[in-house]
């Protein structure tokens, strides 16, 4: 199709109901009736600028006299502090020791711990088919979508496709989710210990995360009272991570049952980050949040991540539970919406999806589980026996909490400066938990092999007697 404007005319801009031009249409003089002598018109008629005229108001603008290019402030508000405690530690590993990084949440470090051939021939198939190499819906394709809820529906928390958003990893799913549910000047309530991504995210959008309490000497269940009297009319969002990163606990169908009761109790609807859901140890159940609520809604967030050990896909998803229309169609067009800022999850993975999800062998999940208990159990066992320190054994997913009793050991200053020395002396890499904002402990990942996790009980063992200084009697903060 071939422009009315011909090729005289190289400059149109669209203002209001007229054109402003410069040129000629179809070979006549835009200067004509209607145009007045600097190209002035008045209605719908098209405009004549002159060579020497200018589309634009004729006014003295103000110059900037140097260049001045500052970050924005969301960007000088975003702080990561796992990456500000660790950044800050001088790590100068013993050279005489290899280095054993009990640190870093990613299964995959070891290569102990492989995807399942049957994820990886559905990686491959969606590769071959080449069905899967443009852009895919901002929220997911449906047959994928719809995957995702075929895998989950449950009787108590039915799911539709249209109940799913997929997401770049389950990062993405708790910023959508954040997002959707907060503006600036709200708070969220986020566990203690607990992941720091939730931080990081709310402060850089200037929401005010406000910390509830979870207790060492009951599993790590959440502290009810501190939870309930930190609610005030601006909590617009309260968040439940089940099992727990960074304590690898699980919380009992009766404790869900009590934080639904609070969250009901002041219209505060939940985001359940549930990336490590049925990452449950043998005897412990660990049923969705949405699964028991009967009237607060639900975004639960999760993905491939951690179940089937492929961090770095980056495959995530929302489920919206809204079985009472709370959120209504506003919070779903809001995460829809805020979907299209990144066109969403890889295609590749989306169109492998069903496949995962369908023919991962139920044995692949069993050995995992195996696997995270007999470390979980090797690691309480031997720290157990070292003074100083209380373990508190986990019931899932892949970490293992460590109090250090602080005044015992009086070369050191901190949870911080304790896992300094002990990379120091003994080449162990143990993350303060400082980093979840719980100071006086340490978190170890429990994915490393067998033997190097033993091996690093002992060199954590002997670090703590070189250092332990008895008092007249022991204290025990489980004891208190």
């Amino acid at each position: 199709m071939t422009s009315r404007l011909d090729n005289k005319c190289n400059l149109v801009q669209m203002n209001g109901n007229g054109v402003h031009g410069k040129g000629t249409v179809n070979g006549k003089s835009l200067n004509g009736t209607g145009v007045s002598g600097n190209g002035v018109v008045h209605g719908n008629s098209i405009h004549h600028v002159s060579v020497n005229g200018s589309l634009y108001p004729s006014k003295t603008k103000s110059r900037r006299q140097r260049w001045e290019v500052k970050p924005s402030e969301m960007a000088n508000n975003t702080l990561n502090p796992i990456r500000a405690i660790v950044d800050g530690m001088k790590l100068t590993p013993n050279p005489d020791k290899p280095m054993i990084a009990l640190s870093i949440g990613d299964p995959t470090v070891f290569g102990n711990m492989p995807t399942d051939i049957a994820v990886l021939q559905a990686m491959k198939d969606a590769i071959d088919c080449q069905k899967y190499n443009g852009y895919a819906p901002s929220v997911g394709y449906l047959k994928s979508r719809q995957a995702v809820a075929n895998f989950y529906t449950c009787p108590e928390a039915p799911l539709e496709a249209e109940d799913v958003i997929l997401t770049s990893g389950c990062s993405q799913a708790i910023d959508l989710a954040i997002s959707v549910l907060c503006n600036p000047g709200d708070n969220i309530l986020v566990p203690c210990p607990g992941f720091s991504l939730y931080k990081t995210l709310a402060v850089s959008m200037g929401i005010e995360v406000k910390l509830y309490n979870l207790l060492p000497e009951k599993s790590w269940e959440v502290d009810l009272k501190h939870l309930e009297s930190l609610i005030d009319e601006r909590t617009s969002c309260l968040i439940v991570t089940n099992p727990s990163n960074p304590c690898g606990s699980v919380f009992s169908e009766e404790h869900l049952q009590k934080i639904l009761k609070v969250a009901s109790r002041h219209c505060i609807p939940i985001l359940a980050d549930e990336i490590y859901s049925n990452m449950v140890f043998p005897g412990c159940s660990c049923p969705s949040m949405a699964s028991l609520s009967s009237d607060v809604p639900i975004l639960s967030c999760g993905g491939l991540a951690k179940r089937w050990l492929v961090p770095g896909w980056r495959m995530g998803w929302i489920l919206i539970h809204d079985r009472n229309d709370i959120f209504g169609s506003k919070i779903r067009q809001g995460l829809v919406k805020l979907s299209q800022r990144i066109l969403g999850a890889c295609s590749i993975i989306q169109g492998a999806l069903e496949s995962i999800l369908n023919n991962t062998p139920q044995s692949f999940y069993n050995n995992t589980i195996h696997f995270l208990k007999t470390n979980s159990e090797i690691c309480f066992s031997e720290l157990c026996t070292v003074p100083g320190l209380n373990p508190i054994m986990p019931s899932g997913a892949m970490y293992l909490m460590v109090g250090i009793d602080m005044d015992r050991f009086p070369d050191f200053k901190s949870d911080v400066d304790f896992t300094e020395r002990l990379v120091t002396e003994q080449s162990v890499f143990c993350l303060p938990a400082s980093a979840f904002e719980y100071p006086n402990f340490f978190r170890i990942v429990v994915t490393v092999p067998e033997e190097m996790m033993v091996e690093a009980c002992g060199r954590i063992k002997e670090f703590c007697e070189r250092h332990y200084c008895s008092g007249s009697h022991d204290s025990n903060y489980l004891d208190q």
